[in-house]
Parts: C-alpha cells; structure tokens; sequence
C-alpha cells in the first residue's frame, strides 16, 4: 500500500506553478484574462516564438487546466478556466500567507 505524503492541494498547486513557470505562459494567461477568448493565431501574432513552441506553452496551460480550447476549424479559440483560474488563486493565497 502506497502511502500518500503530498494533499490533493498541494498537488493541484504544483501543477498550476509548473504551468506558470515560463513568461510566455503567464503572459498569455494575462492576455486571455484581458478578454472573453482568444484564437491560437492571434496569439502566435502577439508573441515573437514559432508557433510550435506556442503550441507546446498552451498544451502545458491546457493539461494544467488553466486554459480551455474549442476547436473552430480550422482554428483553436482558447479561453482562461476561470473554475480552476479561481481555484489557483484560492490556493496561491492560502500558500502565500502562510
């Protein structure tokens, strides 16, 4: 029997600081917060990185479940999760006034 150390919050926070490690992912996180959605080619136009590697910041946003997308074909309109948005911050604010 495997013994579990870490709680379900701390490891819902870690997964949400990885996902925020990076500047290109908070900034998009700031963008999409800025507005309702945001389509993946309005973004590969805001930041100055291949769209590959944008690709792989909004995966890692998305497993994170910071974002959501919903595929438009032939485009992909992203949007912040706001549930887990209010639910990082939940738990950022609890970690921080520690």
């Amino acid at each position: 029997m495997e013994v579990q150390i870490f709680s379900d919050e701390q490891q819902k926070l870690a997964r949400y600081a990885k996902a925020l490690g990076h500047p290109v992912r908070v900034y998009v996180l700031q963008l999409l917060g800025k507005q309702s959605c945001c389509y993946s080619g309005d973004l590969s136009n805001e930041l100055p990185i291949a769209k590959s590697t944008l690709s792989q910041h909004l995966k890692e946003l998305k497993e994170a479940g910071l974002i959501q997308g919903e595929i438009e074909a032939p485009r992909v309109k992203y949007c912040v999760n706001k549930e887990n948005w209010e639910e990082a911050q939940r738990l950022f604010k609890g970690f921080l006034n520690v």
